[in-house]
């Protein structure tokens, strides 16, 4: 069917109402009309949805080559593994940045438009949309020195030459808000002499400069690029460093959310059943922010959620994790959470921040050491470091408890994964917590890179061997495929359903979903989070339906009584 190339006066009217809230005079009718054009080339990428996401929804995050089989373009081989392994457990596939790079493996794009030769092609990239809706990286903060943009910046040439922040290194930004330890300034020597520019994540990564508007539409067309080659949702990467000002903070600004808010307004318009996400690895409260009032991300990441989790697994503590996830808010009509534990990335410290007791987080890191992971830091405005991540596989970061040493490593990491599932929201396994995958000591002392303890890259015969024998491997894959499947047939996981904490004791994590319609099924999840057998007391007498428990099939009359082995979860549902 031929596109509507037309946009109403409303679509056009808020269009140009954020450009000018971000702008003010800055920005003129030219600009305005040239991001209006861009709009209108894309429009009517997707379809109408009544709902973007239901209990269906469960994503898989992954780099391109996290499965490499020799003479075979690794995103070949992803296609075919996920194909064969996994198009009846999941709805979304997240392949982390698969475009050229020069660092970080993949985040310092070099071009945007490209898929990286060595992972393959975009036929590639269509033969997985094929069984499954993609998520694609906007990595949107900061391109690789070895861009054309960069390279033009270097030589005063277009485009490029006003899209980098330069700055007098002798100026003052001690308020700005690190993620790394590394200078924030990086020196290059241009055809005009040497000029240092604003570099948040290292001297390979140089932040764009937002404030020309010029810019701003040239990564409107990056986001219709990949609108329109598949994606479904768009993870705005490092969003919340976008916008800088000196003399504050540098981070989350209200430039920041206003781009955000546009993003969403011309994603809906091009493509209805798109999604936004936002990346901020950050505060709790920060992070809640960029829900905004209903009109900035679709999805935001609980980064709250992996450290609270494991360290309630850990210490066989439910309260702190217990009283986080009763303060959570409903997220509203439209809007929703992504729940994980791992990415690709480390468990992040900063959203422990107010929620978890400086000594509990302490006890938590020097035990995360003892399993065999790293702490990576970064700078503070006084000059000092701080923890900001645990570089470790969710895997081995549950090995064994605060006090003991124990066999349960395998129950533990279930637990974990069973409790993601249940929470409201959409939930997302790392590829690495689908197989079980320990700490990849191997790839850690090539790359001298504590991320890489969680990045390995499995070659296939060896990955398919392990899972067609009675290994780790195997009973951790199986099993969470087989959770998987069960979750996404019950309508009490659809993620617009409430959830209610159900507080009895520190040695349970019990929540309540209920349908948001009048229509739907409730489910009782109860999760045993000690190595101890637990028998259930009197207080669970209020529990008083029968119930099925969709685990094992099983009926239950009185909860009172029951038994819950170490780690064992049930997911009730009244019969």
């Amino acid at each position: 069917m031929e596109a509507n190339r037309e946009l109403s006066g409303k679509q056009q009217e808020l269009i140009r109402s954020r450009l000018q809230t971000i702008y003010g005079s800055l920005i003129d009718e030219d600009k305005i009309n040239a991001l209006l054009d861009v709009v209108r080339d894309h429009l009517q990428l997707g379809k109408f949805v009544n709902e973007k996401w239901n209990e269906r929804d469960i994503l898989l995050i992954t780099y391109g080559d996290s499965i490499i089989e020799e003479g075979i373009k690794p995103l070949s081989t992803l296609a075919d593994f996920l194909h064969k392994n996994l198009k009846d457990s999941l709805s979304t596939v997240h392949i982390l940045p698969f475009f050229p790079y020069t660092s970080d493996d993949g985040f310092s794009v070099v071009d945007y438009f490209r898929v990286d030769p060595q992972l393959g092609d975009w036929d590639d990239i269509g033969t997985i949309n094929r069984d499954f809706d993609l998520m694609m990286d906007l990595v949107i903060n900061h391109i690789s020195q070895k861009s054309e943009w960069f390279q033009n910046y270097l030589r005063g040439k277009h485009p490029g030459r006003d899209y980098f922040i330069e700055v007098d290194p002798h100026t003052d930004l001690s308020q700005v808000v690190r993620p790394r330890s590394k200078p924030l300034l990086t020196a290059f020597r241009t055809n005009e002499g040497e000029k240092h520019v604003w570099t948040t994540f290292s001297e390979d990564q140089i932040d764009l400069n937002f404030s020309n508007p010029d810019l701003l539409i040239e990564m409107m067309k990056v986001l219709m690029f990949y609108l329109k080659n598949g994606a479904r949702i768009i993870r705005l990467d490092a969003i919340a460093y976008l916008w800088k000002e000196i003399g504050t903070s540098c981070i989350h600004l209200p430039q920041t959310h206003e781009v955000v808010k546009l993003m969403r307004d011309i994603t809906e318009m091009v493509k209805p059943d798109g999604i936004i996400l936002t990346e901020t690895n950050v505060p709790n409260e920060e992070n809640l922010s960029y829900f905004g009032d209903g009109d900035e991300a679709h999805m935001i990441y609980q980064f709250s959620l992996p450290p609270l989790l494991l360290h309630a697994l850990h210490k066989a503590d439910s309260r702190y994790l217990n009283d986080w996830v009763s303060r959570m808010p409903d997220p509203g009509q439209g809007m929703t959470y992504l729940n994980f534990t791992a990415s690709h990335d480390g468990i992040g410290v900063r959203p422990l921040e107010g929620i978890l007791p400086e000594a509990e987080k302490e006890e938590l890191l020097n035990n995360m050491r003892e399993f065999g992971g790293k702490i990576s830091t970064k700078r503070n405005a006084d000059g000092s470091e701080s923890p900001y991540e645990i570089n470790i596989t969710y895997f081995d970061a549950l090995k064994h408890t605060a006090d003991e040493v124990d066999d349960f490593q395998i129950e533990r990491f279930i637990c974990s994964q069973t409790i993601m599932m249940t929470l409201q929201g959409i939930p997302a396994f790392y590829i690495h917590s689908l197989f079980g995958t320990p700490n990849d000591y191997e790839g850690l002392r090539k790359t001298q890179r504590s991320r890489t303890i969680n990045r390995k890259k499995w070659n296939r015969e060896e990955l398919e061997g392990l899972l067609a024998y009675d290994t780790s491997y195997k009973r951790v894959f199986d099993e969470l495929r087989r959770l998987a499947a069960i979750r996404r047939n019950e309508e009490a996981f659809h993620p617009d359903n409430s959830q209610k904490i159900i507080n009895m004791g520190s040695a349970f994590f019990i929540v309540l979903r209920e349908d948001h319609t009048d229509e739907g099924d409730s489910l009782v999840s109860i999760s045993n989070i000690t190595h101890k057998e637990v028998m259930l007391g009197s207080e669970f007498e209020r529990f008083k339906y029968t119930y099925k428990d969709l685990m094992t099939g099983m009926l239950v009359n009185d909860l009172f009584g029951f038994v819950l082995q170490p780690y064992q979860s049930l997911w009730l549902k009244p019969v």
